[in-house]
């Protein structure tokens, strides 16, 4: 059973609630570290400890959601264990899996439908790291 975590703010919230079945559903355990209502909130709260978790592997991958996407994934992204990529299309999703190694897809809530982000999640979750000549310059992402 794959563990997954998953943080939103605001603009995310119904997306997340949304994800948060459709997951749990087909069988992971599914760690919500919120926020918890449409109320607005500020996404930082919410990203840091989603990538806590992903560092310290108490989850297997992550999702974060906001409006555009564009400050969960610069908020993951701070943390050194975390690898954070914005997707709005397959391909995206696929190919960070495949070239970065990411273990956190983000997704602009606002910008994208369910439907859309469950294909998504699915491309993200069912792509392996390709490794080889990749894993050379995802080690190089870490500061020194």
């Amino acid at each position: 059973m794959k563990k997954i975590g998953i943080a939103s703010d605001h603009a995310g919230y119904e997306m997340k609630e949304f994800l948060v079945g459709y997951l749990q559903a087909k069988g992971c355990e599914v760690f919500d570290f919120g926020t918890h209502s449409p109320e607005s909130v500020d996404y930082p709260d919410y990203a840091h400890p989603l990538a806590e978790a992903v560092e310290q592997g108490e989850v297997d991958l992550g999702i974060g959601l906001c409006g555009s996407g564009e400050g969960m994934a610069m908020t993951l992204n701070k943390h050194q264990g975390v690898r954070a990529g914005l997707c709005w299309i397959p391909e995206v999703a696929e190919l960070i899996r495949l070239h970065n190694n990411a273990n956190v897809l983000v997704l602009p809530a606002r910008f994208i439908t369910n439907d859309e982000a469950v294909r998504l999640v699915n491309t993200f979750f069912e792509t392996a790291f390709e490794g080889g000549r990749h894993e050379q310059r995802v080690a190089k992402m870490a500061l020194k």
